[in-house]
């Protein structure tokens, strides 16, 4: 198997590179910036170029001979609210064009927790961030044929990772989780896959080969 990795010089980005390159997975990260195709590489991966603010058409050349493509890709927190809604919301949808042009059925985007709920977003402080995931998550369902997973995780952070998560916010001891356990339970969706499905997660007390299947 072969994976496209969108995203993959970002925080989480890096860990599922690392991840998925350790079990024997084919990755390749795309990345904007040539000077980060040595960080790839000592994860493990393969640097493919692509431009989030370029045209879904040039998307497509870095997702030839891929399996499954992974968007993981956001503008930070240091840009402005123009770079959320060309990089978390047009670069997510145009990776999505360009992953069924190049024939590509398996979709899965790290998208966030509270993205249904109008009501967190006014709470949120980032209001314009969830907008993004929930029209973009919106797109996906909706305006593509692809074999889509929507991971939701609940509040990133660089803790070290206890391979355990909950798929049941509700009822979870925490919001938060690590970014190394969101990478895992998307290198678990790829390797086990769960089309046409939103997984929430947070920090939890269940493994996280079991939780996710």
């Amino acid at each position: 198997m072969t994976t496209l990795i969108v995203g993959a010089h970002g925080q989480v980005g890096q860990h599922i590179v690392q991840q998925l390159a350790a079990t024997g997975e084919t990755v390749y990260g795309a990345i904007r910036n040539a000077e980060q195709a040595e960080t790839i590489k000592g994860l493990g991966g393969q640097a493919r170029m692509f431009d989030l603010m370029g045209t879904a058409d040039a998307m497509v050349p870095a997702m030839n001979g891929v399996d499954t493509v992974i968007f993981s890709a956001g503008s930070g927190g240091s840009t402005g609210d123009d770079m959320t809604l060309n990089i978390d919301l047009d670069g997510a949808i145009k990776s999505m064009i360009a992953t069924e042009k190049a024939g590509i059925k398996r979709f899965i985007i790290v998208s966030a927790l509270g993205t249904d709920d109008r009501a967190f977003w006014e709470k949120s402080g980032i209001r314009p961030y969830y907008v993004a995931k929930y029209y973009a998550d919106q797109w996906l369902k909706h305006q593509t044929n692809l074999d889509y997973t929507i991971v939701r995780p609940g509040i990133l952070t660089n803790d070290d990772p206890t391979g355990k998560i909950s798929t049941t916010p509700a009822t979870a001891a925490t919001s938060k989780i690590a970014r190394a356990d969101v990478a895992a339970a998307v290198v678990a969706v790829v390797k086990h896959p769960l089309p046409k499905q939103i997984i929430e997660i947070v920090n939890g007390d269940t493994p996280v080969v079991e939780a996710i299947k």
